[in-house]
């Protein structure tokens, strides 16, 4: 029976049961989640009529200049997740070190993982922007925080998701038994089901790049490109091309059309030879999601939720969505290899 309608909390609960194990910290860490993703939602629906808007005058770990949503969006979720007793500590993309939780707080078992505002280049021209989260397990015993606990490979999840910002507020999420939207309801504040099991077509009609890039690809990625761009009606090409520059939107598009998203290594930054998304806190929650929706990602060659993160900041090239589009490039990129 369709659950189409139900809320956020009472889906949270229905997939406790399916848990006999469930403690309810998981859903009360979840809960929480979404209480500062409102808050974020409300501010960014006025930025434009408040000091909201703009830089901070800050450089952040990246070497990015931080907007002032974006500073609002990580002081949000820290002062929100610190105090539940459920976490041991936090990683945002925003920060440079490990967030440990305070003493004066109660620890818990597990880590939260997080983009606090991913798209944030593109506040001012008020396009979608989106957070994004990942949740692990913390795998050594004690309070102590070890860096095995923080730099764990995708597979190990036990939830991810995102929350779009946009025409209207969404949350997408996984707790590995399929993967489920919801839309907020402004009158009544409560995120309600209407995408039940998500499944991402096998094949899609659009590719999603920034082909202002094209001069700083190698060889290998121009020959992807040329595949989703030549005329070949046969095998319905060539693809459109749909770039919004905001990682959560252009894939809440491929996840719900079908298609695929790339963002390949380039030459544009010596210091960036992977390309620009971070492992921990944008592609494996991404690729946990697509997995559960029946698609694929990887970095070329391997599957990212099998990589081993090295580093927190650590940046993958990353090709992601409909399953035989996926396997399609990493053809590709095998043959112009060898």
């Amino acid at each position: 029976m369709s659950k189409f309608g139900m809320t956020v909390t009472e889906h949270l609960l229905s997939q406790q049961r399916l848990h006999p194990d469930a403690t309810g910290a998981f859903t009360v860490l979840l809960s929480e989640l979404i209480v500062a993703a409102k808050i974020i939602s409300k501010e960014a629906r006025k930025s434009g009529l408040t000091d909201i808007l703009g830089f901070t005058g800050d450089i952040n770990v990246q070497g990015e200049a931080v907007k002032k949503l974006d500073e609002f969006a990580n002081t949000s979720i820290i002062r929100r997740m610190s105090h539940l007793g459920q976490l041991c500590a936090m990683v945002s993309e925003e920060s440079a070190d490990i967030i440990e939780i305070p003493s004066k707080y109660q620890k818990g078992n597990y880590v939260l993982i997080f983009d606090p505002l991913d798209g944030s280049s593109n506040i001012d021209a008020n396009v979608n922007i989106g957070t994004i989260f990942s949740i692990y397990k913390k795998v050594t015993p004690g309070e102590q925080v070890a860096s095995v606990d923080v730099l764990q490979p995708g597979y190990r999840q036990v939830a991810a998701g995102y929350f779009l910002y946009g025409t209207s507020t969404m949350m997408v999420y996984t707790t590995g038994d399929g993967l489920h939207g919801f839309t907020l309801y402004p009158a009544v504040g409560e995120f309600l089901l209407s995408h039940e099991n998500i499944r991402i077509p096998e094949r899609g009609s659009i590719f999603s790049v920034n082909m202002g890039y094209t001069n700083y690809w190698d060889e290998n990625v121009k020959a992807v490109v040329d595949h989703f761009t030549k005329a070949d009606p046969e095998k319905g090409l060539p693809y459109s091309l749909r770039y919004i520059g905001s990682l959560v939107a252009d894939f809440h598009r491929t996840l719900l059309y079908g298609g695929i998203f790339m963002y390949p290594p380039d030459r544009k930054d010596p210091k960036k030879p992977h390309g620009k998304l971070r492992l921990t806190c944008e592609c494996a929650p991404l690729a946990m999601l697509v997995k559960q929706a029946g698609g694929m990602a990887t970095d070329g060659e391997r599957d990212i939720l099998e990589i081993e993160p090295g580093e927190i900041h650590q940046r993958v090239p990353l090709y992601i969505g409909s399953a035989k589009d996926v396997k399609t490039v990493m053809e590709i990129l095998k043959t112009e290899r060898k």
